[in-house]
């Protein structure tokens, strides 16, 4: 007569064999290239004690090529939720010590599943990735279980948090995933994002290139701006993955959770150091920040891309803001092709997840350039005034300094729907700069003249005093209030109160069609 217990024994047994993975031996050898496994990489990210697994048991179902003799517990992939920071949160994590976390139909599924339990439940969904790609072995209904993970991080993309953190090779069509999702962070040396492998670029093109040069972490958050994150380890990493779920609300109905601060004085005398008054000293606008937000609460994205626009989620007063600023720091803080897609994806995020957006302003227009203009700035540009525009969120903007031309415009303008903008009283708002505009306004008085140079700077002061000031913009409605700077913590601390209750409605339609 079978004993009950011997079931359940049988049952432990079988969990461990599980929770082994592809044995000590290849968990050894995954140790040796500094990577955790999928399981301690759950252990370092989700609250101690909560996470519970979901179909630990499944296992694929293909006969072909020897498969049929090979065991692949779980079907390397460990799905399930837990909580992080005490929420809800969704996540798989690959597991590269079975079948080098490649990526079958069952294997698939299991993601699928969890994905869409994230989705009705409205929480945050985390991909941990270490694969070898897509199981040659399963042939095409490997590429079907991707293109099923492309379709839900698509239609679930602005509904909840979708965070990808690529901990190994991700190659292929597994790449597209975490290009789909809000957030991908990487680890230096370890990870790698690629297309098309080294070995077969030299193969068809000729040329050679290590793993880490074509698709590394350094790579994806300097070049290509793939990536958004990066760090030395894997803890790291994933610690900043729990701080970054910190700041963001659980899915599209709720708000960002408001964390009880200290009170602090909001008068902020530094401000006045903070930007020079010279309009083409440079300076970091990182000082401007940490002035305004809460104390060590900037977590800036995308750090080493786009180097000339910083954005990143921030606190003040304890409600958590999307910031966008221009960085005079590299480029002069103009607008080009990366910094444009960097920040309209960055205000998009902000619009789906209910996060006010604040800008701050220094800008001397979109960069000029043959290839800036071959390479599409018009379009890419366009991105920045289609997603401001779009934008339903409480929209703040402080014109620092400078503010001219078609970037003015862009950035947050009245005009394209801010709702409050505000100007430090050095600011210069104007078509073009002074410079610029006296060159071709007073050509001929200044070719004419006996001194040229000094008839030059003499229009360049008359310019600036007349039309290049906060005040004409105030006089036309298109500045709501110029203000002492030392006060601006203070003045957008006023507006995010007032417009914590926002409402605004669109025309009906099925989506935009934003020049991509």
């Amino acid at each position: 007569m079978i004993d009950i217990y011997e079931k359940i024994n049988e049952l432990y047994d079988k969990r461990r064999e599980v929770e082994l993975g592809g044995g000590d031996s290849k968990i050894d050898k995954q140790h040796e290239k500094g990577k955790l496994t999928a399981r301690e990489r759950i252990d370092l990210l989700v609250d101690p004690g909560t996470f519970v697994e979901l179909s630990p048991f499944i296992a694929h179902r293909c006969n072909d090529f020897g498969l049929d003799q090979v065991d692949g517990p779980g079907d390397g992939v460990v799905t399930g939720y837990g909580q992080v920071n005490g929420r809800d949160i969704y996540l798989f994590s690959q597991d590269f010590t079975v079948f080098g976390g490649a990526l079958g139909e069952m294997h698939a599924k299991k993601i699928a599943n969890v994905m869409d339990l994230a989705a009705k439940n409205g929480a945050p969904f985390i991909g941990l990735n270490d694969s070898g790609g897509a199981r040659i072995q399963e042939g095409v209904v490997s590429l079907d279980g991707y293109g099923q993970i492309f379709y839900r991080n698509s239609i679930y993309s602005g509904v909840i948090p979708q965070i990808s953190v690529i901990l190994g090779p991700c190659a292929g069509g597994a790449v597209y995933s975490p290009a789909i999702t809000d957030f991908v962070f990487m680890v230096e040396k370890t990870s790698q994002m690629f297309i098309t492998g080294p070995k077969v670029i030299e193969t068809v093109t000729g040329e050679k290139i290590s793993a880490e040069n074509l698709g590394g972490a350094k790579v994806h958050n300097s070049i290509s701006g793939n990536a958004h994150f990066k760090a030395g380890s894997e803890e790291e990493v994933l610690q900043n993955v729990r701080t970054l779920l910190s700041y963001l609300p659980q899915n599209n109905r709720e708000k960002a959770p408001i964390k009880e601060m200290a009170d602090e004085d909001d008068y902020r005398p530094d401000l006045t150091d903070a930007v020079p008054i010279d309009s083409v000293r440079p300076y970091d606008v990182r000082g401007v920040i940490e002035q305004v937000v809460d104390a060590d609460s900037f977590m800036e994205i995308q750090k080493d891309f786009a180097r000339n626009i910083v954005i990143g989620l921030a606190r003040i007063k304890g409600e958590v803001v999307g910031l966008v600023c221009n960085q005079p720091k590299f480029l002069a803080g103009g607008l080009d092709i990366d910094s444009s897609d960097k920040a309209a994806r960055f205000i998009r995020f902000c619009d789906s997840f209910q996060i006010p957006i604040v800008t701050f302003e220094d800008v001397t227009g979109f960069f000029p350039g043959i290839k800036q203009e071959h390479g599409g700035i018009i379009r890419h540009g366009a991105k920045i005034l289609f997603a401001y525009s779009e934008a339903t969120v409480p929209k703040l903007t402080v014109i620092l300094r400078k503010a001219y031309g078609g970037a003015y415009v862009a950035l947050n303008s009245k005009s394209i729907g801010a709702d409050i903008v505000y100007s430090w009283p050095n600011a210069e708002i104007a078509v073009m700069g002074p410079e610029g505009a006296a060159n071709i306004i007073f050509a001929r008085e200044i070719q004419n003249s006996d001194n040229p140079e000094e008839t030059r700077q003499k229009k360049i002061q008359e310019y600036r005093e007349k039309f290049a000031n906060p005040y004409v913009a105030a006089s036309q409605g298109m500045v709501d209030d110029v203000i002492d700077p030392r006060e601006t913590r203070i003045k957008i601390v006023q507006a995010l109160q007032m417009l914590r209750n926002k409402e605004e409605s669109r025309p009906y339609r099925k989506h935009g069609n934003i020049p991509l």
